[in-house]
């Protein structure tokens, strides 16, 4: 086997042009909350209509909701947030925009 080959393979990677990794924290969650009125599926079709959830993130979301009374379903901005939290109002889910920033 060729030595330099092994040799070059053992030598740490070097690349020159790096890129920076930023981690931007979104400043607000969409939470959806329990109630006893809405149906699994009505919270589901609405999550998937509203949110663009997939059936199975859905599906999870909605029990999340039924057992801990709440779930964020998005973050995001407030701007982006808001036409899906009132859409989710309007069907009779209760829905709500918290920031995630600390004051």
């Amino acid at each position: 086997m060729n030595n330099s080959f092994i040799n070059s393979a053992l030598k740490p990677f070097e690349n020159e042009e790096t890129d920076t990794l930023t981690c931007i924290q979104t400043p607000y969650q969409l939470i959806v909350w329990n109630d006893d009125i809405n149906t699994f599926d009505w919270v589901i079709d609405t999550l998937i209509k509203v949110c663009h959830h997939t059936s199975e993130q859905a599906e999870q979301s909605a029990m999340i909701v039924h057992f801990k009374g709440k779930c964020a379903v998005k973050n995001g901005d407030y701007d982006f947030l808001k036409p899906m939290c009132d859409a989710i109002t309007e069907r009779g889910i209760g829905a709500t925009i918290e920031s995630l920033v600390e004051n």
